[in-house]
């Protein structure tokens, strides 16, 4: 049933108990644009509300600026447990279309995008905040995530690339070009295999450079601090399609070791 209904994203603050009271829901002028506008809902029609944070409730369109949640706020319609693997993308900032590779990003899965300031980063286009929530928002409504994705703040490439892999040795890749004996990144996820769940807790990130590459110093760096080189292939490609590959091999990897849907 929750498959065939179009999704409202609502914050999980205005879907408290409190603010839900006899399981009214007041929306928004942009939600209600939305509903009515680019859907074409009429009132009595159905859709699906989620919070952002793994659960989904039915509700109806009703007069004025009202919808009816179908269950109650503790009760949800579905439930899904946060994903196993956390994914992290860092990306070096392309001079445009970030906000594209933050839309793809979300719907092939990503659960972290870390953008980065390389050496060789050009003057980019900043994402800003409320931009880039409208763009998560719509991202998590068409591809029917139940979670959220977050976004860190912009900050220097070698703050990230001299801490270390945020979940610690092994689950950190970073992907570079003209390093000799450097495995796929395909390769280098099959050989983190292991049995569904194993490393359930440990986030895995893969770091994707500027359209210049990394430094020689941005690379040393990394290496010294636990990072693993690979490669996307023999082409070199912007930094935009790497992301988007890296995403979908990620996503791809996932779900293979949890036997389920990224």
């Amino acid at each position: 049933m929750t498959r065939d209904l179009r999704r409202l994203l609502i914050t999980p603050g205005r879907l408290s108990a409190g603010s839900c009271a006899a399981g009214e829901l007041a929306l928004e002028c942009q939600e209600l644009h939305y509903l009515t506008r680019v859907l074409r809902l009429r009132p009595g029609d159905r859709f699906a509300v989620v919070d952002g944070a793994g659960r989904l409730w039915s509700a109806l369109l009703g007069p004025a600026d009202l919808a009816e949640l179908e269950q109650a706020f503790s009760s949800p319609l579905a439930f899904e447990p946060p994903a196993p693997q956390p994914l992290q993308l860092a990306l070096a900032l392309p001079k445009r279309d970030a906000d594209v590779v933050l839309r793809m990003a979300c719907e092939l899965g990503i659960d972290l995008f870390i953008p980065l300031q390389a050496e060789r980063s050009v003057a980019a286009d900043p994402l800003k905040p409320q931009r880039a929530q409208a763009i998560l928002r719509e991202a998590l409504e068409q591809c029917e995530r139940l979670w959220q994705p977050q976004l860190d703040s912009l900050r220097p490439a070698s703050e990230l690339l001299g801490a270390g892999p945020p979940g610690g040795s092994c689950r950190g890749l970073l992907c570079t070009t003209r390093r000799p004996g450097m495995p796929l990144l395909a390769q280098a996820l099959e050989r983190l295999g292991g049995p569904p769940g194993a490393g359930a807790s440990e986030p895995l990130t893969v770091a994707i450079g500027p359209e210049g590459g990394w430094t020689p110093g941005e690379e040393a760096l990394a290496l010294a601090h636990g990072w693993q080189a690979v490669s996307l292939g023999s082409t070199i490609l912007r930094c935009s399609t790497a992301a988007v590959t890296a995403a979908g091999l990620l996503s791809h990897w996932r779900a293979l070791q949890t036997g389920g849907p990224s």
